[in-house]
């Protein structure tokens, strides 16, 4: 078992043990088509594994640590917790040619130090792709983590990662293989959409297409686990499937009191 490299928001570490218990316990590969911290697959390390997510700075990031630790290292530790800093790094994605010139070990380093120093580990972009996330509080943030990126590029070196759509896994996927998804949540309120993991919104219309995802999986009895928010259209669009009530805490809102634990769905299907 190892710890996530970065910090995610809906991250899975507190429901690790709810997750495993509606998981196959065997299976011939395991798919993560949103990866984000990616703690389900640090907590299996599974022996065959697709990673893949649509957002290419965190594609990249990972690829980084699986390849090449030792330089995301050295690079780490060019940085350190200021304002002035942290503002002068998240801006660089606002001059396009500076950025373009980056090495993309310079990219992850930037990533890693942003989650570890952000606003509560917030991965969140403007409508021209540009992070956001204000400038975070905190007494002393770890920005180069030697031994947890060490662990981590162990454990990737088993898993094949790409910058591809979820919807391709129902192409690849095959009978014996296991998928989890944890896509940007059905938001509870027309207030709650608080992040934009992507130049582009996760709408109903995406959510749609998950489901669907899901079904053509269970037609070719592919096993799989999907959280989301526990919303009405959510049971609605996974009819015929199992779907779980359980509660989560999340740390997004400011105020310590306002951090209650909320409902979320784990849907999966028997085969």
């Amino acid at each position: 078992m190892v710890k996530p490299f970065l910090k995610w928001v809906g991250g899975k570490r507190q429901l690790l043990a709810e997750l495993e218990t509606y998981m196959p316990p065997t299976f011939e590969r395991y798919f993560e088509p949103f990866m984000g911290g990616a703690a389900l697959f640090f907590h299996r390390c599974p022996q065959h594994a697709f990673l893949s997510d649509v957002n290419q700075e965190l594609v990249n990031c990972y690829q980084i640590v699986k390849s090449k630790p030792d330089a995301l290292i050295a690079a780490l530790q060019h940085h350190y917790y200021d304002s002035d800093h942290y503002y002068q790094v998240r801006n660089l994605d606002r001059d396009p040619e500076r950025y373009a010139s980056l090495s993309d070990v310079a990219r992850a380093a930037r990533l890693i130090f942003l989650n570890r120093t952000g606003f509560n580990g917030m991965y969140r972009v403007n409508s021209k792709g540009q992070f956001n996330v204000p400038f975070g509080r905190y007494s002393n943030p770890v920005i180069a983590n030697e031994t947890l990126i060490r662990q981590a590029s162990a454990a990737l070196q088993n898993a094949d990662i790409r910058c591809q759509p979820y919807t391709e896994i129902a192409q690849i996927a095959s009978q014996g293989d296991f998928v989890y998804f944890d896509p940007p949540y059905m938001p509870l309120s027309k207030t709650a959409h608080f992040t934009r993991y992507a130049k582009d919104d996760f709408q109903l219309a995406d959510q749609q297409e998950l489901a669907e995802t899901c079904r053509r999986l269970h037609d070719k009895n592919v096993r799989f686990l999907a959280s989301n928010a526990y919303h009405d259209d959510i049971k609605e669009l996974y009819q015929g499937f199992e779907i779980v009530e359980i509660k989560a805490r999340r740390s997004i809102n400011s105020k310590a009191d306002g951090r209650q634990a909320i409902s979320e769905a784990l849907i999966y299907n028997k085969l």
